[in-house]
């Protein structure tokens, strides 16, 4: 290290961040096993004022062309690599990030006067000594100055707008760490659900490239194949490059199939919503449920083709119900414009009977 240079950093398996100046510290390893810090700002992953999430060099943002909903949440994403390494491109799943790798999801929601009030910030980090994803939440301070580590969990009242500019108010369910486990564990091995190839291959609003190709070009992604052979979700809100069928199936992907998937969490109930999936009965057309009980609404099938009043699927997203709402995690209102594609959606399906 160069003397004169004033730096502060955070030693992390072998990772250095939060340096405070351009020039970076000799490189230095540690052991040991990994322990999540007791607060945000003790990562050093942004700059100035914590709340205003400036990623320092290093720090990566990206977004996703089909999000989660989450309460009509504003979210900011970051991946954080350890020096000198980059993401493996996959075709399919979560790309493949090295040890050391940190993800971080903000959440927020936005208030009457606009302005961006913070809830929490959630990590993933990939554990060099295992290979395995741990996860960590962090709780917004009522000065919105800091993130302290938070497991248990806790009940928001917040007062937000929603997509279309109108006030609404909820009781925001911040999930316990056991909670976050449950919809990113797949044959009991936990992992990222939104960076995969086919979320990020868009061309996010301002730009002129690809995020895909930004990444790459930049060194973070290494392995890509040429664009026009990466696969592309459909962006569920967009009605000028896709159909309503490829919108809605998108939707489902990102907010069902996590867990209605082989090896998910609702594995046992036999409705697959993975976009790629294409057997009518896995994706409940004329399915009854199995382990619906009540929740079912007294409804006979998941979904009946051109009937979504009388489809489950669609009777469970317009429900914020405990035992009834689905997703029965992330969310505490309904998506209003999201029960409204998939209602579109299967009020469109044929209507042949098998």
């Amino acid at each position: 290290m160069r003397k004169l240079c004033l730096w502060t950093s955070l030693l992390i398996t072998g990772m250095i961040v939060g340096v405070s100046c351009q020039q970076q510290p000799a490189k230095t390893t540690t052991a040991g096993p990994f322990r999540f810090r007791d607060r945000l700002s003790e990562y050093g992953f942004f700059t100035g004022e914590l709340r205003q999430l400036q990623p320092r060099k290093g720090v990566v943002n990206y977004d996703l062309t089909t999000p989660l909903f989450t309460d009509y949440t504003v979210k900011d994403r970051f991946v954080v690599l350890p020096e000198g390494r980059s993401i493996s491109y996959t075709a399919t799943g979560a790309l493949s990030f090295p040890d050391s790798t940190f993800i971080i999801k903000n959440f927020a929601y936005t208030s009457p006067e606009h302005r961006k009030v913070m809830l929490e910030t959630r990590l993933l980090f990939k554990d060099p000594a295992d290979g395995q994803w741990k996860v960590m939440n962090y709780l917004w301070n009522d000065t919105q100055q800091d993130a302290v580590k938070w497991i248990v969990g806790k009940k928001i009242p917040m007062t937000f707008l929603d997509d279309q500019g109108q006030q609404r108010h909820t009781v925001y369910q911040m999930p316990n760490t056991n909670d976050c486990k449950r919809c990113h564990i797949n044959n009991s091995v936990l992992t990222p659900i939104g960076p995969k190839a086919r979320n990020l291959n868009y061309t996010r609003v301002g730009d002129t490239e690809n995020q895909l190709e930004k990444l790459a070009a930049a060194g973070y992604l290494t392995g890509m194949p040429a664009l026009t052979q990466v696969p592309q979700l459909p962006g569920w809100k967009d009605s000028v490059h896709f159909t309503v069928s490829e919108r809605a199936r998108a939707y489902l992907d990102v907010n069902c199939a996590h867990c209605h998937t082989k090896g998910g969490d609702a594995f046992n109930t036999g409705l697959f919503l993975e976009y790629e999936q294409t057997s009518p009965d896995r994706l409940g057309v004329r399915k009854s449920p199995v382990s619906a009980g009540g929740g079912a609404g007294g409804l006979d099938y998941d979904i009946v083709p051109g009937d979504a009043l009388h489809s489950i699927l669609a009777y469970r997203m317009n429900s914020a119900e405990p035992g009834v709402a689905m997703p029965e995690l992330a969310r505490t209102v309904v998506h209003t414009e999201g029960v409204a594609l998939i209602t579109q959606w299967i009020n469109a399906l044929p209507n042949a009977k098998k």
